[in-house]
Protein backbone atom coordinates (compact mmCIF):
# COMPACT_ATOMS: atom_id res chain seq x y z
CA UNK A 1 0.00 0.00 0.00
CA UNK A 2 1.36 2.82 -1.06
CA UNK A 3 1.61 6.23 1.51
CA UNK A 4 -0.83 8.31 -0.59
CA UNK A 5 -3.64 5.59 0.06
CA UNK A 6 -2.85 5.40 3.60
CA UNK A 7 -2.82 8.94 4.07
CA UNK A 8 -6.14 8.96 1.99
CA UNK A 9 -7.84 6.72 4.07
CA UNK A 10 -6.83 8.58 7.56
CA UNK A 11 -8.25 12.16 6.09
CA UNK A 12 -11.66 11.10 5.40
CA UNK A 13 -13.79 8.61 6.46
CA UNK A 14 -15.19 8.19 2.77
CA UNK A 15 -14.16 6.43 -0.29
CA UNK A 16 -11.99 3.50 -1.02
CA UNK A 17 -9.30 4.00 1.21
CA UNK A 18 -10.97 4.17 3.98
CA UNK A 19 -13.22 1.21 3.29
CA UNK A 20 -9.59 -0.21 2.14
CA UNK A 21 -8.36 0.66 6.00
CA UNK A 22 -11.24 -0.71 7.86
CA UNK A 23 -10.60 -4.36 6.41
CA UNK A 24 -7.13 -4.72 6.99
CA UNK A 25 -7.58 -7.44 9.73
CA UNK A 26 -10.32 -8.80 7.87
CA UNK A 27 -8.73 -11.84 6.67
CA UNK A 28 -9.43 -11.06 2.63
CA UNK A 29 -5.94 -9.51 2.09
CA UNK A 30 -2.63 -8.99 3.33
CA UNK A 31 -0.96 -5.92 3.87
CA UNK A 32 3.00 -6.11 3.73
CA UNK A 33 5.57 -3.61 5.43
CA UNK A 34 8.75 -3.07 5.69
CA UNK A 35 10.66 -0.50 7.90
CA UNK A 36 11.36 1.92 4.84
CA UNK A 37 8.10 1.99 4.19
CA UNK A 38 7.07 2.55 7.76
CA UNK A 39 9.40 5.30 8.01
CA UNK A 40 7.66 6.79 5.41
CA UNK A 41 4.28 6.45 6.56
CA UNK A 42 5.73 8.04 9.64
CA UNK A 43 7.05 10.95 8.06
CA UNK A 44 4.36 11.85 5.92
CA UNK A 45 1.62 11.27 8.26
CA UNK A 46 3.19 13.62 11.12
CA UNK A 47 4.05 16.14 8.20
CA UNK A 48 0.52 16.21 7.69
CA UNK A 49 -0.81 15.47 10.73
CA UNK A 50 -2.43 19.24 10.80
CA UNK A 51 -4.63 18.06 7.99
CA UNK A 52 -5.83 14.65 9.73
CA UNK A 53 -7.94 14.10 12.60
CA UNK A 54 -5.59 12.40 14.86
CA UNK A 55 -2.66 14.06 17.22
CA UNK A 56 0.63 12.62 16.74
CA UNK A 57 0.05 10.32 19.41
CA UNK A 58 -2.76 8.70 17.40
CA UNK A 59 -1.00 8.71 14.39
CA UNK A 60 1.50 6.49 16.65
CA UNK A 61 -1.76 4.05 17.28
CA UNK A 62 -2.25 3.61 14.15
CA UNK A 63 1.09 3.06 12.82
CA UNK A 64 1.15 0.10 15.92
CA UNK A 65 -1.85 -1.39 14.61
CA UNK A 66 -0.30 -1.12 11.03
CA UNK A 67 2.72 -3.21 12.13
CA UNK A 68 0.36 -5.60 14.67
CA UNK A 69 -1.71 -6.62 11.35
CA UNK A 70 1.04 -6.61 8.45
CA UNK A 71 3.91 -9.11 7.06
CA UNK A 72 7.11 -7.91 8.36
CA UNK A 73 9.81 -8.00 5.64
CA UNK A 74 13.53 -7.29 5.16
CA UNK A 75 14.51 -6.14 1.75
CA UNK A 76 17.79 -7.48 1.29
CA UNK A 77 18.12 -7.44 -2.57
CA UNK A 78 16.88 -3.88 -4.04
CA UNK A 79 15.46 -3.54 -7.50
CA UNK A 80 16.76 0.22 -7.85
CA UNK A 81 16.56 2.28 -10.03
CA UNK A 82 13.92 1.49 -11.93
CA UNK A 83 10.91 4.00 -11.28
CA UNK A 84 11.43 7.81 -11.48
CA UNK A 85 10.75 8.12 -7.91
CA UNK A 86 13.14 6.48 -5.12
CA UNK A 87 10.32 6.33 -2.81
CA UNK A 88 8.40 4.28 -5.32
CA UNK A 89 11.40 2.07 -5.99
CA UNK A 90 11.10 1.40 -1.94
CA UNK A 91 7.22 0.21 -2.40
CA UNK A 92 8.20 -1.74 -5.50
CA UNK A 93 11.15 -3.54 -3.49
CA UNK A 94 8.85 -4.22 -0.97
CA UNK A 95 6.59 -5.79 -3.27
CA UNK A 96 8.92 -7.90 -4.77
CA UNK A 97 10.16 -9.20 -1.77
CA UNK A 98 6.72 -10.17 -0.51
CA UNK A 99 5.79 -11.75 -3.58
CA UNK A 100 2.73 -9.12 -4.02
CA UNK A 101 0.37 -9.21 -6.98
CA UNK A 102 -0.76 -5.46 -6.33
CA UNK A 103 0.71 -2.58 -5.69
CA UNK A 104 -2.36 -0.20 -3.95
CA UNK A 105 -1.54 3.74 -5.47
CA UNK A 106 -3.38 7.06 -6.21
CA UNK A 107 -0.26 7.36 -8.57
CA UNK A 108 -0.58 4.46 -10.90
CA UNK A 109 1.51 6.11 -13.50
CA UNK A 110 4.44 6.25 -10.62
CA UNK A 111 4.48 2.66 -11.45
CA UNK A 112 4.81 1.66 -14.48
CA UNK A 113 7.08 -0.98 -15.66
CA UNK A 114 5.99 -2.93 -12.27
CA UNK A 115 4.38 -5.30 -14.38
CA UNK A 116 8.05 -6.83 -15.55
CA UNK A 117 8.06 -8.16 -11.65
CA UNK A 118 4.39 -9.60 -12.15
CA UNK A 119 2.71 -6.96 -10.32
CA UNK A 120 0.18 -4.57 -11.03
CA UNK A 121 -0.11 -1.29 -10.12
CA UNK A 122 -3.89 -0.59 -9.33
CA UNK A 123 -6.14 1.94 -7.02
CA UNK A 124 -7.61 1.45 -3.65
CA UNK A 125 -11.16 1.30 -5.63
CA UNK A 126 -10.00 -1.24 -8.15
CA UNK A 127 -8.52 -3.25 -5.60
CA UNK A 128 -11.51 -3.34 -3.26
CA UNK A 129 -13.75 -5.13 -6.78
CA UNK A 130 -10.98 -7.56 -7.19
Amino acid sequence: MDTNVLYSGLRSNRGASHKLLKQLNSGRFEINLSVPLLLEYDEVLLRKQPTLNFNNHEIGQILDYLCSVANLHEVHFLWRPVLNDPNDDMVLDLAVRANCQYIVTYNTRDFSGVNQFGIQAITAQEFLKI
